[in-house]
Order: C-alpha cells, then structure tokens, then sequence
C-alpha cells in the first residue's frame, strides 16, 4: 500500500461521465483521493455522503476531491447523481488505480476469504506527495477524519 512520502502515481481512469480523468491533471493541487468497495452499499453511501457535505471546508483547505471503486461508469453515475455529488467518482474497472494504490487486497467478512477494495483515504499536497494515509476510515466521519489532520 502506498504510504506517507510516496508520490502521487500517475494513473488515467474514466468518470462517472465517461471523461477522462488523470493524475497530472492535479499536479500544484491538493488532492484527496478516497477508494471504496461498491456503489450504492449503506457504508460508501456514508462514506461518500459525508464528504460531499464537507465539500466545501474540504475545498476551502484547497483540496481536489476524487472517489474511486472498481465499479462500472454505469454504476458510478447512477451512484453520483441519485446523491448529487459535488467530486468526480472514477470508475476503476480493470483495478489499475486501486493496484497502484495498494488497496485491493485479501478481506475476511463473515468468516469468508476474499479480495476487494479496502477503503482508504490517501491525501496528498501540492508537489504530489503523500501525506496522510487514513486506513480506518469511519465512513459517518470521513471528512472529520481529515479535517482534522489538515
């Protein structure tokens, strides 16, 4: 998993609009960048609800903000507009992101074995340097949980 001193990956992903979206696009910014396990599930709804309430604290800090799950753009969309969100979602299919990223990785839910997203908040500044991981996220206090650090 990527860790605080590390460099902002170069990735390339599609949104919720089908628009291409890229790290460079962020270089001299801020950026946030959240990975959850699915759309539309009751823990990344709160998740990504709660940041789109402290969007603008969030952006008022300076910060760009970017969610990303292995979903389809279909799913991203639908997820982005039936909650109004304010960030673009991006729609990491064939996991290259969340590999870069470090966070598919082997889960145990209900005694069973799998690999999935670990949901994780990445937070990097300006020069496109990581610093802050946020691991255990608290998906009803996630802007909070970063606020906090800034």
């Amino acid at each position: 998993m990527l860790k605080v001193g590390d460099q902002l990956p170069e990735f390339e992903s599609i949104n919720q609009d089908g628009e291409t979206v890229k790290s460079s696009d962020f270089s001299g910014k801020k950026l946030i960048l959240f990975f959850y396990p699915k759309a539309n599930t009751p823990g990344c709804t709160a998740e990504a609800c709660d940041l789109n309430d402290n969007f603008s604290q969030l952006k008022k800090e300076g910060y760009q903000l970017l969610g990303v799950s292995a979903d389809p753009v279909k799913a991203q969309k639908k997820f982005h507009e039936k909650f109004g969100f304010q960030y673009p979602l991006l729609a990491d299919e064939n996991k290259e992101v969340i590999e870069k990223f470090g966070v598919w990785q082997l889960k145990k839910f209900m005694g069973k074995e799998f690999m999935g997203i670990v949901r994780t908040t990445f937070i990097f500044d300006e020069k496109g340097i990581c610093t802050l991981v946020i691991e255990k996220v608290k998906t009803k206090e996630a802007a909070k949980q970063i606020l906090e650090t800034v």
